[in-house]
């Protein structure tokens, strides 16, 4: 199929912008909690018309410290309730949000200062007001700096005081629809970020269809905790969506707390990246392993995959039923206990998921909705939904959007939630809206009824000198799922085989090496027999997935990690093949030698 669209959602009635959902949520249901904030004594809930306070002392505070309607004001923090505060109060003044990842360094921080013009920056810590004093320097910005963690909310409610409600309503229903609403950079994996117009109406558009087609999630006294960046149109779409659909949203920047704030929060949904379903995949499996239960687990996967695809067919057989509920008591739910208790669903978005762990995490009870969009669609376009899955893909286009396979195999999309551009650059954005269609760059296929499936990226074609085209993602999805690897690049444009690089999982590699009777560190064990043949194992299982031309014939274990810190991932963990081809092409060479 060429082409699939999804009608509208016919009750869908637009907002003047982002806004009315604070008044609607404080007039029709005050006193329902809307946000959970952790404190000393634990989780306290914030009411709608609680929220509604707070987010107008707050604008009220923007207001007087010269915040004008359209004015660009960036938040530097990692993901915590106040940047959700602040993104509805910066709203409320008529302003544009700028988001930045609050792992961005001074250069990162001065170039979108610079481009969006910023004239304010709520910072998180002491060290992140450094950084944007650092890039104001280097600028020549005169943004006003407000720091979160010495007491910026409230010195912006104490110096608002003085601004009246008529004042605060005039600037509140400023912004229509077509205004921007955010100005999210994209996170570069190749030049530098572009930012992307998304208005009040894309935000709009996107969560009334979202919310319709995960209507199972989206529902009031259902609850989630967000720990991905809220830079990330994802996580922001998920809390425009939850504090819409009055679902409970909890906050938690510290991965390290994260599996304790699950199991006191109890969220009912999750959303996450790939990288992240499988590190806990990965990390149960090695503690398995050491436990020498490696192959009841083992087990237990196969299981647990089978009846995931019995249920896609309707042929599940009494013996595998029985397997089943055995392994459900004895390990699937350890798992789901880890999550809180509570937790059904989740939604993954970002990167592919793959097909085995798709179907493995829905086999233990905990179905993952895996969905496809990008910054310049205001997150998902397209997505698997409770009442219509298949595992593998990334569901259908949602409601008012329209997708379409150009001839180069190259995905388009159509709808309302597509951006308005890139911020002052009419160039890029020509480039990216031809005749209407939205063209993502990713190369994927329709089936005939519908859902999309993500094969590759359009740049990322590797040709190999026998005229082979080969996408790397379906492999490097394969070799990541094993415990052992951290990341991996496969390599061989214009060359005679397809290779990778492959790094190592520095929290399996102890484990890993006890088990095995080893000692030292990856710089020690690169070239162990007995590491290199496990690698080996996971290459022969991603050649499964391949034909012989493009499957990865060598490969070389790296020493070093790839980080977001290193400068080979972006914030929401994609690699940076331009930057990895430039630092190790030693290591490309020698594969080719």
């Amino acid at each position: 199929m060429r082409e699939f669209a999804t009608p509208s959602n016919p009750t869908f009635v637009p907002s003047v912008n982002l806004t009315a959902d604070v008044i609607r949520n404080a007039t029709e249901a005050p006193t329902t909690a809307v946000f959970s904030r952790p404190g000393a004594d634990g989780w306290s809930d914030v009411t709608a018309s609680e929220f509604h306070s707070e987010v107008a002392a707050t604008a009220k505070g923007l207001i007087a410290g010269g915040i004008k309607p359209g004015d660009r004001v960036a938040i530097f923090s990692k993901t915590r309730y106040e940047w959700t505060l602040l993104d509805y109060a910066i709203w409320f003044a008529g302003a544009v949000t700028v988001p930045i990842y609050e792992t961005s360094s001074a250069e990162q921080v001065q170039w979108i200062l610079e481009d969006s013009s910023a004239v304010a920056l709520v910072a998180e810590t002491a060290g992140h007001v450094a950084k944007a004093e650092e890039a104001k320097a280097a600028s020549g910005s005169s943004a006003q700096v407000w720091c979160i963690d010495t007491g910026a909310i409230d010195a912006l409610v104490v110096s608002g005081s003085s601004v009246s409600d008529a004042d605060l309503e005039t600037a509140r229903t400023s912004a229509t629809g077509s205004d921007p609403a955010t100005l999210i950079y994209t996170s570069g994996t190749t030049g530098r970020p572009k930012g992307c117009i998304l208005t009040h109406a894309n935000f709009d558009s996107e969560i009334d269809s979202v919310t319709v087609e995960l209507g199972n999630l989206f529902e009031e006294g259902r609850s989630t905790l967000l720990f991905l960046p809220l830079a990330h149109v994802f996580a922001r779409a998920i809390q425009v969506g939850c504090f819409r659909a009055r679902v409970k949203l909890g906050h938690s920047a510290d991965i390290k707390n994260l599996m304790g704030d699950l199991a006191v929060f109890r969220p009912t949904f999750i959303l996450a990246v790939p990288r992240v379903f499988e590190k806990v995949y990965n990390t149960v499996s090695q503690r398995a392993a050491a436990d020498g239960k490696g192959k009841i687990f083992n087990t237990a996967t196969d299981t647990a995959i089978a009846y995931s695809r019995s249920l896609d067919t309707g042929r599940t057989g009494v013996a595998l039923k029985v397997k089943h509920a055995l392994f459900s008591r004895l390990v699937y739910g350890k798992i789901l206990t880890a999550l809180g208790g509570e937790c059904t669903y989740a939604v993954s978005g970002g990167a592919p998921l793959g097909e085995r762990l798709g179907h493995f995490y829905r086999g233990i009870g905990l179905t993952i909705l895996e969905g496809y969009g990008l910054t310049e669609t205001a997150a998902a376009v397209t997505v698997n939904s409770p009442q219509a899955q298949k595992v593998g893909t990334v569901g259908r286009p949602i409601a008012g959007a329209t997708a379409r396979v150009a001839d180069d195999g190259e995905l388009l999309f159509k709808g309302g939630m597509i951006f308005a551009g890139y911020w002052r650059n009419e160039t890029a954005t020509a480039e990216t809206i031809v005749d209407g269609w939205f063209h993502t760059g990713d190369i994927g296929e329709i089936d005939d009824e519908g859902f999309v499936r993500i094969t590759g990226r359009k740049k990322e074609l590797l040709v190999t000198a026998g005229g082979k085209n080969v996408a790397p993602a379906v492999l490097e999805d394969r070799l990541r799922a094993n415990a052992l690897v951290d990341q991996c690049m496969v390599v061989g444009d214009g060359q005679p085989f397809i290779a990778a690089l492959v790094t190592i999982d520095p929290e399996a590699l102890p484990t890993w090496a006890a088990a095995h009777g080893k000692t030292g560190g990856i710089a020690e064990l690169a070239d162990d027999p007995d590491l290199l043949a496990e690698v080996q194992k996971a290459v022969d299982d991603a050649n499964k997935a391949v034909s012989h031309a493009e499957s990865i014939r060598k490969f070389t274990v790296l020493t070093d990690a790839w980080t977001e810190e290193g400068g080979q991932l972006t914030p929401s963990l994609k690699l940076k093949r331009a930057v990895v081809m430039r630092e190790f092409k030693d290591d490309v060479d020698a594969l080719y030698a």
